[in-house]
């Protein structure tokens, strides 16, 4: 079987191309080059038809047929009657990643802006500000008081520091979530955390189950492990209980997979009944629970968050909870946790160990001063996001009507919806005036919210500015014209 054919799989796999300079067509073939190289595309691997690709892409077919024909020139790719277009079959290339390249998933392009660094491109890849200014007064504090006992300590705490669990099962227990130090596992940020969870729990073909849409970087950790995906749909309340239950009765999943505070994408916050109920539900069909909290640090603008998932579980559930300090200091500060039983943290502390023995300690002992403020932290970080998602909100009602969206009830990005348009398409038009959108596709295992993109408002008032402004651009070329136009040259 084709490892890829269809252009949904192809197209995260192009990165920014259509922001490169020059003729698209050639823009085009250079990425399909680059994904040969990083080893995202095999020799072998068919690529989609001309006129799919282009209508995914938002350009005249004319630039699909122009850069496969470059292609092909070069001996990259081979057409056949009845086979369609493939990378050739006897081409040899360099290892994979060689160029330090990520390789491939649906998270590729946001995890490569990371890596390559904003250029003149304004990423909506990342929605995530600079660090709290109480962050340097509790560096400059552990320097002063206890750096010399730490240098002393011989710093491997595969757990955790010990000052940071008791902080973290502190800060939990006052969340509604009574927490010992001994059910708690630092990990280095949250996405370690799920890696880990999924070493325990996900064999090669076991199911798990998870809210659509959701995060890339998260789908792809399942799918690393050889996971199959199944999705419930969202209102505004959660997951939907019945085609929840319907999963949970009919699959029998190895784990569910859930974002109760402040879902990334949609900023929902999931209600303190529905989260009694999924609690119910899980601990009836013996499925176990992750819930990911990693962005549960931004007060929600109707009042405070309901406990963690985890409070409402009967008892004899199995609830993990990840948590982090990414989103509330700083994402450079790469702290996070995994709260469960203590023997499944004990399960997962032998596995950290082999992934990296012990997360830092300067990081940890930082996160340990930190915690007790944490209040004082999101009050101020909440006030500055509520602030910016109002000048966002003002510039979108002015500049773009005819787009929709939810005001989030937490997080920090907005969940549009384009009207009637694919959103895949006009990112390749956005990406020419200087912006990096992220597809709602990308977040849908099973394809859908085709309209949607994910548009972070973190970023200062002046780059909001200046963001609307391009998407502005980019929307009345994309209205007026429809896909970009391609330059046909004869090659």
């Amino acid at each position: 079987m084709d490892r890829f054919s269809t252009e949904r799989d192809v197209v995260p796999l192009l990165g920014d191309w259509a922001a490169r300079p020059g003729p698209l067509y050639r823009s085009l073939a250079g990425a399909l080059t680059r994904a040969v190289h990083d080893g995202a595309l095999a020799p072998g691997d068919r690529l989609p038809a001309e006129r799919r690709l282009a209508r995914t892409l938002g350009v005249s077919r004319a630039t699909v047929v122009a850069a496969y024909e470059e292609l092909r020139g070069g001996g990259l790719l081979v057409s056949r009657q009845g086979s369609g277009t493939r990378i050739a079959p006897d081409l040899r290339v360099r290892p994979p990643a060689a160029d330090g390249r990520v390789p491939g998933g649906t998270a590729t392009t946001i995890f490569q802006r990371l890596i390559d660094g904003p250029g003149e491109l304004i990423s909506m890849a990342v929605a995530a500000g600079g660090a709290v200014p109480q962050l340097a007064d509790v560096l400059r504090e552990l320097v002063r008081d206890d750096l010399d006992d730490l240098l002393a300590d011989h710093g491997y705490h595969p757990g955790g520091l010990p000052a940071l669990r008791v902080a973290i099962a502190a800060h939990l227990t006052g969340t509604g979530l009574p927490t010992a130090p001994e059910e708690v596992l630092v990990t280095t940020g949250a996405h370690q955390g799920l890696v880990l969870v999924t070493q325990l729990y996900l064999a090669p073909g076991a199911t798990v189950v998870v809210e659509s849409p959701n995060w890339p970087g998260c789908l792809d950790v399942f799918r690393s492990a050889g996971a199959r995906l199944v999705t419930v749909p969202l209102d505004d309340e959660g997951p939907s209980v019945a085609a929840l239950g319907a999963v949970l009765r009919e699959r029998a999943p190895a784990l569910l997979y859930l974002m109760p505070t402040y879902h990334n994408p949609t900023g929902l916050l999931m209600s303190a009944t529905r989260r009694r109920r999924i609690a119910e539900l899980a601990a009836v069909h013996g499925v176990p629970v992750l819930e990911d909290n990693a962005s549960m640090t931004y007060h929600s603008e109707s009042g405070d968050a309901p406990p963690p998932l985890a409070a409402y579980a009967p008892p004899g559930a199995e609830m993990l909870s990840l948590g982090s300090l990414a989103k509330a200091v700083w994402g450079g500060l790469r702290i996070g946790w995994v709260r469960g039983p203590a023997e499944i943290v004990q399960r997962l502390a032998r596995r950290k160990v082999l992934a990296d023995i012990a997360s830092p300690v300067l990081d940890q002992a930082l996160a340990a001063r930190l915690l007790p403020r944490l209040e004082e932290i999101l009050a101020v970080r909440s006030g500055e996001l509520r602030r910016r998602l109002d000048h966002i909100d003002g510039l979108l009602r002015e500049r773009l009507p005819s787009w929709r969206w939810r005001r989030p009830d937490g997080g920090g990005a907005l969940w549009v919806e384009l009207p009637g348009v694919n959103a895949v398409a006009f990112a390749q038009v956005a990406a020419r005036y200087g912006v990096d959108v992220v597809p709602g596709a990308a977040m849908d295992p099973d394809g859908g919210h085709h309209s949607h993109l994910r548009l972070p408002y973190t970023f200062p008032p002046e780059t909001l500015d200046e963001l609307v402004h391009r998407l502005a651009r980019a929307w009345a070329e994309f209205e007026r014209h429809g896909p970009v136009p391609a330059v046909r040259v004869i090659v």
